[in-house]
């Protein structure tokens, strides 16, 4: 039964719009209107809502009223109206069985539409396309035509739409034996039809699922399936849709052994194909009703309804292929006459397109696997060198960090242990001092300087343990540890001038502790190494980061010597500024002094 099945759809849709147009208006008025001096416009709504209401009664009138209203939109340059055309020609000669005028049809249509930029009457098309190649099988090509229906009406937000595809694609599900996937697809457009409240939809997918459970051999779901969607359809007063339903019943009684009650609903079936001149339904119910028969025991009405299959069988095909015959060769002599001169030209120039396309095609995938093995190449070339700028940042991170540690360590050590036994000793000494009966006073003075040298070590120890982690810099910030510790430089030895901007906010731990050290690491260099008696410290922020410059007025070196930046001093300082991403710039000169410029952005 699911061959039935495949057109219902749209066969309700085209009757209930039939049913629609016959309220406002009777065909004779839409013919009186075509045969008119109305205006283009009018005529064209006039020429649809008539092939719209003969489809389904009088195939032939449908495809003289369609190709009439087609030319006269190609003439107004109506294309939307000739696309519904086009389409409805299609329809027209897929019920005739001509699938392949039927295709050609469809394909005009998805061109025309395609201009036009008409995404509900394309995807409407498209599903026309999903069922005729699920007519002939082609269940691929029915499957991409009802994806693509469905990506349409789902970006479009039609939920009518998506639930209608849902359930057309569904039969191919069945036709693939994939049961599960069709079960989803039913009870999904199911879903959106209960929020549509769309009775009719509902019908069709409860139809549907209980089609499915019927094969697969669950008649108790398929039977209560199956009967709510007969009821719903009975409220509607559907005769066409419950002639199917009656079937579809009569096929689940069959299979469920329940023969006399099978047999009652393909009579029932029937009345309602005879009366609509239904012949497909009436040739499967005939075949169903032939196999009861055979099964009950009764040979003779089995062979009956077998003569009655194979008679309309052979009267409905035997039709179809006089009408394919017929179309052929129509479609042969008009071609014939238009094209006998340019068949051989035409045939020559597709030999040399196909030769320069295979050409074409060669030369751009070689080009592209080139292009692919280069682009692959860099790629990981890339990779390889983010993973060791990586791995030598995170060892750059932990050497930093190892040290730092190792600094705070030695300075609470220094600060913490030596410094307090120091002063415990400084004082012990005080103490002792008055005690001892000094001699002399040359012995007075002597001890006096021990003092004095127990007192200069605390001192040294402080300002040790200072230097290697600040105060300054853990309290209040870069700049002031860096006033600091100039401050704490003999002006005698080199006067330091320190300028400092935008560093009331406090920076980054790490940025503040490796800039706090590499101008520490500046200082120390320009005191022993450039004899120089002057140098400026500017620290800047701005909003693209810290710049430092480290200028001095001493000896200078020879910049383009690369063994000055072999000292560990220089390389830490390099070091340092890379671990930041920032950078660092040496300028100097023997008898020029040293310029030492950096910066570091702040992310």
């Amino acid at each position: 039964m699911r061959l039935l099945k495949s057109s219902l759809t749209f066969y309700f849709l085209v009757l209930a719009v039939s049913v629609t147009l016959a309220q406002q208006q009777t065909l004779d008025s839409l013919r009186n209107v075509i045969n008119s001096n109305a205006p283009g416009p009018e005529k064209i709504k006039a020429y649809l809502a008539l092939s719209a209401a003969v489809n389904f009664k009088d195939f032939e009138e449908c495809l003289l009223v369609s190709g009439s209203g087609a030319a006269l939109a190609q003439k107004l340059g109506d294309l939307p109206s000739l696309g519904k055309f086009q389409k409805t020609i299609g329809i027209s000669y897929y019920f005739k069985g001509n699938f392949d005028s039927a295709a050609s049809y469809y394909y005009k249509a998805l061109d025309v539409l395609k201009k036009d930029k008409d995404p509900v009457e394309r995807a409407a098309v498209l599903n026309e396309l999903g069922k005729l190649y699920r007519k002939t099988k082609d269940l691929g090509r029915s499957l991409q035509m009802y994806d693509e229906a469905y990506a349409i009406y789902k970006s479009i937000g039609s939920e009518d739409g998506m639930a209608t595809i849902l359930n057309e694609s569904g039969v191919v599900f069945e036709y693939k034996g994939d049961y599960e996937e069709a079960i989803r697809r039913y009870k999904s457009s199911l879903t959106i039809r209960e929020k549509m409240n769309d009775i009719v939809g509902k019908a069709y997918s409860l139809n549907f699922i209980g089609g499915v459970y019927t094969q697969e051999g669950n008649f108790p779901e398929a039977e209560k399936y199956l009967m709510q969607s007969l009821d719903l359809r009975r409220q509607l007063k559907d005769t066409f849709s419950i002639a199917f339903n009656l079937a579809d019943l009569g096929f689940m009684y069959t299979q469920q052994n329940r023969l006399d009650k099978a047999v009652e609903q393909y009579q029932l079936s029937n009345d309602i194909a005879v009366k609509m001149k239904f012949p497909d339904l009436l040739l499967e119910n005939y075949k169903e009703l032939s196999v009861i028969a055979e099964k009950k025991g009764d040979p003779l009405l089995s062979l009956e309804y077998y003569k009655k299959h194979i008679a309309l069988k052979d009267s409905l095909f035997a039709g179809e292929k006089m009408k394919q015959i017929e179309q052929l060769n129509a479609k042969y002599q008009a071609e014939k006459k238009e094209q006998l001169l340019a068949v051989q030209k035409a045939e020559i120039t597709q030999k040399n397109y196909l030769l320069w396309g295979l050409t074409a095609v060669v030369a751009l995938l070689v080009l592209s696997g080139i292009s692919f093995y280069r682009k692959r190449r860099i790629q990981q070339e890339m990779k390889l060198q983010a993973a060791i700028m990586k791995q030598q940042e995170m060892a750059t991170r932990s050497v930093i960090s190892a040290e730092e540690n190792e600094r705070k360590r030695i300075a609470a050590d220094l600060h913490d242990g030596v410094g307090q036994m120091m002063s415990a000793a400084k004082m012990n000494l005080s103490a002792f001092e008055n005690e001892i009966p000094f001699k002399d006073v040359s012995q007075k003075l002597a001890f006096e300087k021990i003092l004095e040298l127990v007192d200069e070590s605390c001192r040294e120890i402080r300002s040790v343990s200072h230097q290697m982690m600040p105060n300054a810099l853990l309290k209040s910030g870069l700049a002031n540890a860096v006033r600091e510790f100039i401050d704490k430089i003999d002006n005698r030895i080199i006067k330091i001038t320190l300028h400092a901007a935008g560093l009331q906010e406090r920076l980054d731990s790490n940025v503040e502790t490796v800039l706090y050290r590499v101008i520490q690491e500046c200082v120390n260099n320009v005191i022993k190494h450039s004899g120089a008696n002057a140098l400026d410290i500017s620290l800047i922020k701005d909003t693209d980061g810290i710049a430092a410059t480290i200028e001095d007025n001493g000896n200078g070196f020879d910049t383009s010597d690369k063994e000055k930046f072999e000292g560990i001093g220089l390389k830490n300082i390099i070091s340092r500024i890379t671990f930041l991403k920032g950078t660092v710039e040496f300028d100097s000169s023997p008898g020029k002094g040293t310029l030492v410029a950096i910066h570091v952005p702040l992310t």
